[in-house]
């Protein structure tokens, strides 16, 4: 894959985007960059959690994640997610959760740019690899463009050359991290905006994003799209965008699942429990005949012992009749 091309990546999503979920997505989309669950640099560098950096290599291009606001953590951090091999080390400054804020990372740093750039740069300074923002356009009250100009002003001064851009503002009191996905307007003029004004900048989008026709949209603007719960509760959204954008033929579903049975019966000898890899697949027949049933009989088999492939091939059936 062109390392220049940012067009098209699945969104890091805490309790989603785990190594089993972009396996799959990976089956789905060959070029879409992919992005871990936030990963704290304490857990990485006090908490030794290594194993938090597992991914296959399948997976690439794939980035690493990471919260924090302590720079020379975070540069120790990404040091060690640029050797177990990741493509990327994204900053996340635009996660709003109360576990976030109490941590001094995420969304709230947006009000401390000088210490974002100082971040940005110490991980620069680690390692040789990209080193990505994600971001939200404004929180609480700072709602106007002004701020995001500055903030983006002292990114590039820090060197970052990508910009992720989650075109909501973050309510860092009062709305849950659901409510904030939701509730808070879209404001995707803002973010066009900020392309024109810094046309060197790699600017991605991010927010409310469904369709293919929305993605093209976006790409006469921008150099970039990131998708977010569309991707996961209809992942093969991601095939469509991919025949759209490269011209590659769709895959059938059916093959694609498919294409999950080696990787998903050496996990089962690993001792993975079918039901963390198949509850990311439970959308891969959205709005196809057959859904349900798909659903229904991986929800109510998959926590069951022994259960392996063999519940996959059952819950296909209905889905392969109506085909």
């Amino acid at each position: 894959m062109d390392p220049g091309d940012w067009r098209i990546s699945v969104a890091p999503m805490m309790d989603w985007t785990d190594r089993h979920c972009r396996y799959f997505h990976r089956l789905l989309s060959p070029r879409a960059r992919l992005y871990t669950e936030m990963v704290t640099s304490a857990a990485l560098v006090r908490g030794k959690q290594l194993r938090l950096l597992e991914h296959s290599q399948q997976e690439h291009p794939l980035a690493l994640q990471l919260g924090g606001s302590d720079p020379h953590e975070l540069a120790q951090a990404a040091r060690l997610g640029a050797e177990a091999g990741y493509d990327e080390i994204n900053f996340n400054v635009g996660c709003p959760s109360d576990r976030v804020q109490s941590g001094r990372f995420g969304a709230c740093l947006m009000r401390e740019p000088a210490l974002v750039g100082d971040c940005v740069k110490a991980m620069r300074d680690a390692v040789s690899v990209p080193v990505t923002v994600k971001c939200r356009i404004g929180v609480d009250d700072q709602d106007d463009y002004a701020g995001l100009q500055h903030f983006t002003e002292i990114m590039l001064a820090a060197g970052v050359e990508v910009l992720m851009v989650h075109a909501r503002k973050a309510w860092l009191q009062g709305l849950s991290p659901k409510e904030n996905r939701e509730i808070p307007p879209l404001d995707y003029e803002r973010v066009y905006r900020l392309k024109r004004e810094f046309p060197q900048l790699i600017v991605v989008i991010n927010g409310g994003i469904t369709t293919v026709e929305q993605v093209r949209a976006h790409l006469i603007r921008l150099d970039g799209v990131m998708l977010g719960r569309a991707a996961y509760h209809d992942p093969y959204l991601l095939a469509q965008v991919e025949a759209a954008l490269y011209g590659e033929p769709l895959p059938q579903r059916d093959d694609v699942l498919r294409h999950m049975r080696p990787y998903i019966e050496a996990e089962l000898v690993r001792g993975t429990a079918l039901k963390h890899i198949s509850r990311h697949l439970l959308g891969l027949y959205q709005g196809e005949p057959g859904a349900r049933a798909f659903r229904r009989t991986i929800s109510e088999g998959a926590h069951l012992p022994g259960a392996g492939w063999g519940l996959l091939e059952q819950a296909l059936a209905p889905c392969s009749v109506t085909a």
